[in-house]
Formats: C-alpha cells, structure tokens, sequence
C-alpha cells in the first residue's frame, strides 16, 4: 500500500497555484459535490501508484493507508460512489492541460543528457500511435471491429526525455496515418516513424517546411535508382547499399520530386534487412539506421504506461473517465520520470514504482541498505 508520506513528496511535486489556475480556467470545482480537483486528482494518482482495481479500492485504499490526509491537501476520502460521479462528469481537459503544464515547467526546464544520437544536434521526434484493447460490450464508445474495442493513444515523444509532447486520444479504428499531420514540427528537427505512417503527401510536407524524416520504405515501392554506394567499409557497418533514389509512379506526384535516400541494412544480431528513408542525403548511412533504431523507445514508453501505471483496466467506463485515467497516468509517468532523474539513487523505473508502492525497501549503497531519501541533495 503506498505511503501517505511518500505520495505526499510525489504530489508536493505539482505547483498548487499552476493547479488552482488551471481549475479556475476550466471552472471544474463548479458543482463539485464537495469532492474538488485536487482531491480527484490525488485519487486518480493513487490508483496508478496503488495498482488499484476499482472505484473501491481507491476510497478503501485512501481510508486505509497509514498517515494523515491532510499532508495530501485532501480534507477526506472520497467514496467510491463519489469518484464514479467526478470521473464521468468532471471534464479530462483539466488533466490534460495539467500534463502539459507540468511538462513545460517542471520537466522541460532541465537539460537531459542523450545516450544515443550524441552527436545529432538536432531535436528528435518519434512519432507512433499505442493500442488500448477495452471489451466492446463495455465501453461501446470505443469500436474498434465489430466485437472488438480500443482507444489509441497517437503520440509524439521527445526522444530527449522520452515523454509526450503531443497526444491525441481516438477510439481504435482511426488509423495513424490520419493523425500524422496534427502536430507542427519544428524546422531542422528529425521526425521518426514506422512505415504505417508512409504516406508521400506528409512525407513532402514535412521537407518542404525543412524537416528531416527517417521512416522503412514500403513493400513494392516504385523508384529509380540514380546512385549506388557499396563497400567493405560499409559491410561491417551493416550497410549493404546506400542508394539515392527518386520516387515513380503516383508516388512522385505525392512528394515534391526530390531525391530521397534509401538505406540497406543489415542486422547482424536479429539477421534481419532493413531498408530506411529519408530526405536527409548528407548523414552517414550508419546515422540513418541508428536513428531509426532509437524508434524502440516509444515502444518502452508505451510499455512502462500500461505496465507501472493503470492503463490495461479502467475504474470507469464512460469515455470521459477512461480519457481522465490516461491523463493522469501520463502526470504519474511523467512525476516517476523526474524522481528517477532527481533520486539520489540509480533506480530504473520498475524498481522505482515497486519503491513508492513498498517505500520500506531500502536502496543499497556500497551493498549495504541506505538511508530512505528521494532527492539527492
């Protein structure tokens, strides 16, 4: 059960004014059932933090955990039936302009240091869309087949920091490709995607306002070759063939009819061929499919979402209060993200979470147990 006095570090986080603005331009503790916005959101943080299952298990779980609730700025436990009724009829902007505020102020204002890509002085951008199965019968808002449910989560993520920078929320069926044009990316910055997201009108759009994409050709994509670079250099590098290409057919009319780049690789430990495209003919070959590879870390975002938070099973069913509990896992994410990079210690993100969940497990230091402190001095 999560410790009233750890949450309360984790919840002391969040700038109670920047808070009390934002409620005041949604207006959301208007007829708020004496249940206001900080106690829902503290509610729903303690759901993703607690690993609870229900509605119940959230207002149990406040009554129950040691300490005093007023550390948390909440006067009392919400009931269960109090907690049904906010998340349904309490708007999700709040949590979603409080996301991004909390991004902007508390997260962005720091430097983060890459690990790839170090010598790439460009912003990078990886760019998917991350399914969310839910039971149709259920949540019939949400169709994705006939018998079949989902939301997906159409991300944007800052490859430095690795959270979202933009996200767009639809029912299952809305395909990527349809989202690819609602974030405006910024000039000069690298734009990585799966080929699901190949469509050559975007594509030349992209170039045209000076941006740079790294994305795998399609299967039985029509080009010409104009040249082709092979060498033993190469070869150990995993390069098979660096070629400079124009597009045919339909195609073309799509994209401007610049050359664009197509890159063979080779995968030495899966085995496996890749062949990567861009619009930048300048970069090492090996750059090209080094970018691209740094495309697994929205695939690892959307993993610790669903596995450290309580994103896999919803405390609601309405669209509203399924759209509250993402954007909250996404403050609760983003809040783990900054104590892992602020902690005294080096804890990944699993141990972290299981950290906040049982806060008496200690850190070890020099293989001895250490002293139970988030923040390094």
């Amino acid at each position: 059960m999560v410790n009233l006095n750890v949450f309360s570090q984790i919840l002391s986080l969040i700038d109670r004014e920047l808070f009390k603005d934002l409620v005041a331009k949604h207006k959301s503790d208007k007829h708020c059932k004496g249940i206001n916005s900080w106690t829902h959101l503290a509610s729903m943080l303690f759901c993703h933090f607690s690993s609870a299952d229900s509605v119940r298990d959230i207002s149990n779980g406040l009554r129950s955990t040691t300490g005093n609730l007023n550390h948390l700025g909440v006067g009392r436990a919400p009931s269960k039936s109090n907690i049904s009724y906010i998340n349904k009829h309490r708007g999700h902007e709040l949590f979603k302009d409080l996301y991004f505020s909390l991004l902007d102020k508390l997260w962005q204002k720091d430097t983060h240091l890459r690990k790839d890509l170090t010598q790439l002085k460009r912003k990078v951008y990886l760019m998917d869309a991350g399914i969310i199965p839910l039971c149709l019968s259920v949540f019939d808002w949400a169709r994705l087949r006939s018998t079949k449910g989902a939301v997906k989560l159409h991300t944007v993520l800052d490859y430095d920091g690795c959270l979202p920078v933009f996200m767009q929320i639809t029912d299952g069926k809305v395909h990527e490709s349809q989202r690819a044009g609602s974030y405006s990316f910024s000039k000069g910055s690298v734009v990585v995607v799966d080929r699901g997201y190949v469509d050559y009108s975007w594509l030349g759009d992209l170039d045209s306002r000076g941006c740079y994409f790294v994305t795998r050709s399609k299967t039985g994509m029509k080009y010409s070759v104009i040249k082709s670079y092979q060498s033993e250099a190469l070869l150990k590098k995993g390069i098979i063939k660096d070629e400079i290409i124009t597009l045919s057919g339909s195609s073309a009319n799509k994209y401007n009819s610049k050359p664009l780049r197509r890159v063979h690789f080779w995968d030495s430990t899966t085995g496996n061929q890749y062949h990567f495209l861009t619009n930048n003919t300048g970069w090492k070959a090996s750059l090209v499919a080094n970018i691209y590879k740094q495309r697994w870390q929205i695939e690892i975002f959307f993993n610790h979402l669903k596995q450290r938070l309580k994103v896999s099973s919803f405390v609601g069913t309405s669209e509203n209060a399924v759209m509250i509990q993402i954007w909250t896992s996404l403050i609760g994410i983003l809040l783990l993200k900054y104590l892992q990079k602020k902690a005294r210690y080096d804890w990944n993100l699993s141990n972290l979470v299981r950290w906040i969940d049982d806060p008496f497990i200690r850190p070890p230091v020099n293989g001895k147990n250490g002293q139970l402190q988030i923040f390094s001095d």
